[in-house]
């Protein structure tokens, strides 16, 4: 069966050419090999927002100690072959250091974010059946330097930051699946899966009816020279019940109507990175319909960004991408990167006797950013990390056009075991 990362964190070290530990601690258990890894991070940031996040000089700045964009995680791993199979298991359980206002009780939790077992054999494919993370958009993730660090979305509390997510991929989610992973011909591979129906909006509005499938496929390629590119798909149908969507303009007694439609979320993209003596270079590009949708939300001072699928509740057209390049000193190791990228959102507006709904408006929602970072590996376990980023946010908000920017200085390290 090919390998099969064990873990996002694994993918993440081998996607950034970071200095990690070697696979975590491995542990004979008769038949079985029991891997045992993970990684703890901790980052200060200072965030200034500006423009609509201002909120009147309120919430103008936002000082933590939170984790980054990849949660803190624990990893519980087996592998084995039986009856010419190559089984494995694999549990992780994610989690962040920021206790928010509530000190020991604040709003921090432990998620199993993986719960997936996989079988297969090196002649023909594997089979994954369980939680992991999504196969459309998976690899843009895992290719995001600021998967390090921080990125965007720093001050907001919870157990991670965004990263790119929205501003220049959507976020590909860990979900429920039964996915084929073919074997590697050459470096050419593909995959291809069902995955669990996500609601299109509050879940208590929507019915979880049809599935969805998403499928990729990819050539990688060593040497000298080496990268690799891919391209995947995403399709979900929904069916929904809007009559808990308020109306905008229109009197009823308090009560909430709106009709009942169904549509097809559907998404593609492509990407390729190749590295040559230090330098990387990343890029990568999506496009579709209902896919996110979102128009950043004023909460609280901050900002709540698109990037996570199918929460616009509405087949909003959705493209965006990102571009990323870095250098890794010689014999230092330390990387130096700079990526840009955008999201953009034309929220699709329902509509009742002429009325619009509340969904969006008829303007390109945008959320951009510039970040650059340096990653220093002070060990083969502990890296040292600092960001910059530069976020504008356009057309926020339902209804209204309203713009923000958000600058975000961010300082820590990240120890992988």
């Amino acid at each position: 069966m090919k390998k099969q990362l064990s873990m996002a964190v694994a993918g993440a070290v081998l996607a950034m050419g970071a200095s990690a530990a070697n696979a975590g601690i491995t542990i004979p258990a008769g038949d079985w090999t029991i891997d045992i890894g993970g990684n703890v991070n901790a980052f200060y940031t200072h965030t200034k927002f500006s423009g609509d996040l201002d909120q009147a000089g309120l919430t103008n700045k936002a000082n933590t100690v939170q984790t980054g964009l990849l949660p803190s995680a624990l990893g519980v791993g087996g592998k084995t072959r039986q009856n010419d199979l190559d089984i494995a298991f694999q549990f992780t359980f994610f989690t962040g250091s920021d206790s928010g206002n509530g000190g020991s009780l604040g709003n921090n939790s432990l998620n199993i974010r993986q719960a997936y077992m996989t079988f297969g054999d090196k002649s023909w494919g594997s089979v994954k059946m369980g939680r992991d993370l999504g196969i459309f958009g998976g690899d843009a993730i895992l290719s995001d330097m600021t998967l390090l660090g921080v990125g965007t979305g720093a001050g907001r509390g919870g157990s991670s930051t965004l990263g790119r997510i929205g501003s220049g991929y959507q976020y590909a989610d860990w979900v429920g699946q039964i996915s084929y992973w073919s074997p590697n011909w050459d470096g050419f591979s593909f995959a291809l899966g069902l995955r669990e129906p996500w609601t299109n909006g509050t879940s208590n509005r929507a019915i979880r009816s049809d599935m969805g499938w998403e499928g990729k496929v990819q050539y990688e390629w060593a040497g000298d020279v080496a990268g690799k590119v891919w391209a995947s798909y995403l399709s979900q149908r929904h069916n929904k019940n809007t009559g808990a969507i308020l109306v905008t303009g229109v009197t009823t007694s308090g009560a909430l109507v709106g009709p009942s439609y169904s549509y097809t979320s559907r998404g593609w993209d492509i990407g390729a990175k190749v590295s040559v003596a230090g330098f990387g270079l990343v890029g990568y590009y999506y496009d579709g319909r209902g896919l996110s949708g979102g128009t950043g939300e004023i909460l609280g001072g901050l900002n709540s960004v698109n990037g996570a699928l199918f929460t616009a509740g509405n087949k909003s057209k959705d493209k965006g991408g990102y571009i990323q390049g870095s250098y890794t000193i010689p014999d230092v190791g330390t990387k130096i990167g700079l990526s840009y990228g955008i999201s953009k959102s034309n929220p699709a507006s329902p509509t009742l006797g002429g009325v619009n709904y509340v969904f969006g408006d008829d303007s390109q929602f945008k959320n951009k950013s510039w970040i650059v970072g340096v990653y220093h590996p002070l060990t083969k376990s502990l890296n040292l990390v600092a960001e910059y980023t530069d976020q504008k946010l356009e057309n926020m908000g339902y209804n209204s056009n309203l713009d923000g920017k958000a600058k975000t200085l961010s300082l820590g390290a990240i120890m992988f075991f």
